[in-house]
């Protein structure tokens, strides 16, 4: 690949390579953000802000606990804690002491946990106490040592920390009841850390940063062994790409969780960078309180993935929010949807920019321009130091205009998956090209469209039927909330279109579908069953799981 249209459409300041020597590690990034914006606020949950200063300190004594306890340079630690002040404390604190980071959801199953901290072989792990009933359940089978458990009040200012604390154990009842007793409380460990030395480490750019196990939507979750140099390109990839943001004079939104490889790049790793302030949600999806949180902050930037935007685009009082100092909106993780995009734009004023990326790749690899005007319908074009193609059956690269398997290059590709040889061959080949799995084409512009996953293309009589196409089209119905197109089997034509829809307007019927449909789509990409729910299975980002729309379907 050496023909490189994209970089003709690059704004304005963006360069085509990074310089990847102006940080050693994450560490790096973190300990130079500490120091240069000592005073300013680093991140803020419950109305409670730690400074960058705070952050250094706090992150500081929890390494040297760390290291006191016995945890070396290269142990895996599990971080199990949705976004809270905790994490950045942990995280950073793990990472000082020369740790792996295992990225951990909260409302992992104890089959998915056990799987999880088995395969990594972590050795420690903070936990909120909400979940700690599950950390219990696999102490006899995880290779567990040490285990950190912490109330989402705790590092809150008094008294709203313990009064939260209080509200959610005996009142909500949202606190199971559970017995580690070999635990320690994570602020006991921050007591003990600060009077304790912290022994210098070193850290390499081909240090595992953190072991980031991906969905398993194709089979057995593996983990993605993202590096020092991985994590450090792609902040510097991000940041080049946001030239436009003002260093110190920045807050984010922060409701996708910072445990999801798109926040922890994006907005925790690129912000912090930029000095800018983190605004932490806990529970974006009780959304009143959502908009509640919205109000309170003059933000300047937000990511997000479409099902958030569209959910904030229909509760109450979002439209009524300030949006003048609203400067950056970026959405990833699932296809960005016209109607969704559009709506975005006439309620806020700010272009809702698409991005595309993958656990494998840091996750950035494809931005539109920041100076996108309107909706294109394509995931951007391939960041700086990053390439990108398009392969056909047989690997041979295809020309623009045609459709084959995007696959990318570029210092945020992955080292591997953990202890997965094998696995690992399948995506990544011996000249550092990662199989992506997605079907996509370019432009001759050098703008790439993602037209959907192979595993989910639907195939009626020969025909290939993307679901997105199908999706894009009907959500695009003012009735319509949201909706999910799988292929179910039929004796016929081999497959058909089947579709899941929420109602927005209960008056919706299937005959408006099959209409709306009939008025939008060819023949064969009309779905020829409907099917309404109250909701659709979501994964913790919000992204529409098709594949247990598909169990569900064969059940």
């Amino acid at each position: 690949m050496t023909d490189k249209p994209w970089l003709q459409h690059y704004a304005e300041g963006v360069p085509a390579q990074i310089d990847l020597d102006q940080y050693r590690s994450v560490v790096d990034i973190m300990e130079q953000s500490c120091e240069q914006f000592h005073d300013r606020p680093a991140f803020e949950n419950f109305g409670t802000a730690i400074t960058f200063g705070e952050l250094d300190r706090l992150s500081r004594n929890f390494a040297a606990a760390l290291q006191d306890a016995g945890l070396a340079p290269g142990d895996r630690i599990a971080m199990m804690m949705p976004n809270i002040l905790q994490y950045p404390v942990a995280m950073f604190g793990a990472m000082r002491a020369g740790l792996v980071v295992v990225n951990t959801n909260p409302l992992y199953t104890r089959r998915e946990l056990r799987h999880q901290l088995v395969d990594s072989g972590a050795r420690a792990i903070v936990v909120v106490d909400n979940f700690a009933h599950v950390v219990e359940s696999v102490m006899d089978e995880a290779p567990l040592e040490f285990v950190f458990t912490t109330a989402i009040g705790d590092l809150l200012r008094f008294p709203k920390g313990a009064l939260l604390n209080f509200i959610l154990k005996h009142v909500r009842k949202a606190v199971p009841a559970y017995r580690l007793p070999t635990a320690e409380r994570f602020t006991r460990a921050l007591e003990r850390g600060e009077k304790l030395p912290l022994a210098p480490v070193s850290i390499g750019f081909e240090d595992i940063a953190f072991l980031q196990y991906t969905g398993g939507t194709t089979g057995v979750a593996k983990g993605a062994m993202l590096t020092h140099r991985n994590m450090v390109a792609n902040m510097l990839q991000a940041k080049a790409w946001l030239g436009h943001l003002e260093v110190g004079n920045e807050v984010i939104i922060t409701a996708l969780p910072l445990y999801h490889i798109f926040a922890l790049t994006a907005n925790c790793l690129v912000f912090m960078a930029l000095g800018a302030e983190n605004v932490l949600i806990t529970n974006p999806r009780d959304m009143p309180g959502f908009v509640k949180e919205l109000g309170k902050t003059r933000f300047t930037a937000i990511t997000g993935v479409n099902t958030l935007f569209n959910a904030l685009l229909n509760t109450e009082g979002f439209d009524q929010l300030d949006f003048s100092g609203l400067r950056m909106v970026l959405g990833g993780g699932m296809a960005v949807q016209r109607a969704v995009a559009e709506r975005w734009k006439e309620v806020t004023g700010v272009t809702l920019v698409e991005a595309y990326g993958l656990t494998e790749t840091s996750p950035a690899a494809c931005i539109n321009p920041m100076t996108l005007e309107d909706y294109n319908g394509c995931i951007g074009l391939p960041i700086s130091s990053t390439e990108a193609g398009i392969r056909g059956e047989s690997g041979q690269w295809l020309p623009a205009g045609e459709t084959g398997e995007l696959c990318l290059r570029g210092p945020q590709v992955m080292k591997g998956y953990w202890q997965r040889p094998e696995e690992t061959a399948k995506v990544l080949d011996d000249e550092g090209w990662l199989r992506t799995g997605d079907m996509a084409m370019m432009t001759d512009e050098g703008f790439f469209k993602i037209v959907d996953r192979k595993k989910d293309m639907i195939l009626v009589s020969g025909f290939n039927v993307y679901p997105n196409e199908v999706e894009d089209v009907l959500a695009a119905h003012p009735k319509i909330l949201e909706v999910g197109a799988i292929g179910e089997p039929d004796e016929h034509s081999g497959e058909v279109v089947k579709v899941v829809i929420v109602k927005k307007d209960d008056s919706l019927t299937e005959d408006e579908v099959n209409a709306y449909a009939k008025e939008n789509l060819t023949g064969y990409k009309r779905p020829k069953v409907i099917e309404f729910r109250d909701e659709l299975p979501k994964s913790n980002v919000g992204k529409i799981l098709r594949r247990e729309l598909r169990n569900d379907s064969t059940a």
